[in-house]
């Protein structure tokens, strides 16, 4: 099948392929990142060039993904701290005029119906592409590892480094990632860091959170912490950061 690329802006979705790329997205919780929210709107309006879609045959959409630009100096232990940092580097770099040098893939869906058939794969080189045309030859990508919610005890620099027997990488998305040719740079245990009231993640969760304490969560990569005296949560989402060559 032959597929194109366009900009998410380039032209107004129908509502009704929006809601099937994109209903299998994240878990409810993924958008208590107050920090997130201070700059997403700026991201949007910065950098819409690196804001995709993947598009089939007919024109319909059947995967998405989008980053931001960074001024990276090429060390891991000068990478943003994850995610949620590498939105706030690119918004505050551009608005003070410092000129990226690293494309950061910040995520990538494809329609549910259509996984597993190598549209994330070119998705990513989509994304790669994009950022190639834009100046950033350096390409890296705070990876959410999907499989890290059956294992939300397990410390991420462990997770990651687990191989499979044929030493491909346990985790699907790092699998996706590194048959791309990316290698994994380091981890980033803090990438995210969602806050909310105890109403809220209940709510979020669909789990009673009686006491205060440590809770396994569905979808969660790691545990959410409750203070009941404080009526707050705070979950902390580790990424993966790799690197594309």
């Amino acid at each position: 099948m032959i597929f194109s690329v366009e900009r998410s802006d380039a032209r107004d979705w129908p509502a009704e392929q929006l809601a099937e790329l994109f209903s299998e997205g994240f878990p409810q919780f993924i958008t208590a990142d107050r920090l997130v929210k201070q700059y997403i709107g700026r991201v949007r309006e910065f950098f819409p060039e690196l804001d995709l879609m993947l598009l089939d045959g007919n024109g319909v959409p059947v995967a998405a993904g989008w980053g931001v630009p960074v001024r990276w100096g090429g060390r891991a232990d000068s990478l943003p701290s994850g995610y949620t940092d590498a939105l706030v580097r690119a918004v505050e770099g551009h608005e003070r005029g410092v000129r990226p040098d690293t494309l950061v893939i910040c995520g990538a869906i494809v329609t549910p119906s259509l996984k597993g058939q190598g549209l994330a794969g070119r998705m990513l080189t989509a994304l790669r592409d994009a950022g190639q045309r834009a100046g950033l030859p350096r390409v890296v990508a705070p990876v959410r590892p999907t499989a890290k919610a059956r294992y939300p005890l397990t410390p991420i620099e462990s997770y990651m480094r687990w191989r499979r027997d044929d030493e491909t990488a346990l985790d699907p998305w790092i699998r996706t990632h590194e048959r791309l040719g990316a290698e994994i740079l380091a981890a980033a245990p803090g990438s995210q860091t969602m806050t909310g009231t105890v109403t809220e993640w209940e709510g979020w969760t669909g789990l009673a959170l009686p006491a205060s304490g440590d809770y396994v969560i569905p979808d969660g990569l790691s545990v959410l912490r409750v203070d009941r005296a404080a009526d707050v949560g705070i979950y902390q989402e580790p990424n993966v950061w790799m690197r594309h060559r």
